[in-house]
């Protein structure tokens, strides 16, 4: 299939994988694994396992890193249709709206534009991710007790990029021929999230009948 989210990438820098993993390193040789058996057409439920003798945290940020990548280059793609107007608050449909909160600027739940929501998003995940204390790139640095936490926060963030662009923005994606693409993540990113039990069922459920259909 020819990449249409590629394209994007080139003339927008907000939206560009931020994140790679240094040839030689053990967490490399990982995120070979894990994209081998997706490339083989392994069933994406039984490619998200944990490799036997793999350390599962490591498998974990790998995943993470991976997801953050390919879901930021996914928004990417629509960014130009998601705009101040056409989304004045961040939602998934009218039964969900995600307001953003962080340690620094918005210590209370704040309402914000899908765009902005997305731009401090993504830029949060990425310190974490970049964080050495939380994502060590050493192999025998030990992960931070928190680890798991962080992860479940960063992931179910992530998810909401899948609501808004499912439920707003699908169209676009369709236009683009980018469905398959987008689908093959999601399904991914799902049966990841449930096989280590990263995110809760309430979480989930703006997607909850989409899911059951694609993914049961």
């Amino acid at each position: 299939m020819s990449n249409p989210l590629k394209q994007v990438f080139n003339k927008d820098r907000t939206f560009r994988p931020k994140r790679k993993f240094e040839p030689g390193t053990q967490r490399f040789e990982l995120h070979k694994k894990a994209q081998a058996s997706l490339n083989a057409g392994l069933d994406l439920k039984l490619a998200v396992q944990l490799p036997h003798g793999e350390d599962q945290n490591d498998w974990v940020a790998v995943h993470v890193v991976d997801f953050f990548n390919r879901i930021n280059l996914i928004y990417g793609t629509i960014s130009d249709s998601c705009t101040e107007l056409s989304c004045p608050i961040m939602s998934g449909g009218p039964k969900y709206e995600y307001r953003w909160q962080d340690e620094h600027r918005y210590r209370k739940p704040t309402a914000l534009s899908a765009p902005k929501y997305m731009n401090l998003l993504m830029d949060w995940i990425e310190v974490q991710i970049n964080n050495e204390d939380i994502f060590p790139t050493n192999i025998g640095t030990p992960f931070p007790r928190n680890f798991l936490q962080v992860v479940k926060k960063i992931l179910s963030r992530l998810f909401r990029v899948f609501v808004h662009v499912y439920i707003h923005h699908f169209d676009r994606i369709i236009q683009m021929g980018a469905e398959a693409h987008v689908n093959t993540c999601y399904k991914h990113f799902y049966y990841f999230v449930t096989e280590f039990n990263l995110m809760d069922n309430k979480e989930l459920e703006p997607l909850k009948e989409m899911t059951s259909r694609m993914c049961h």
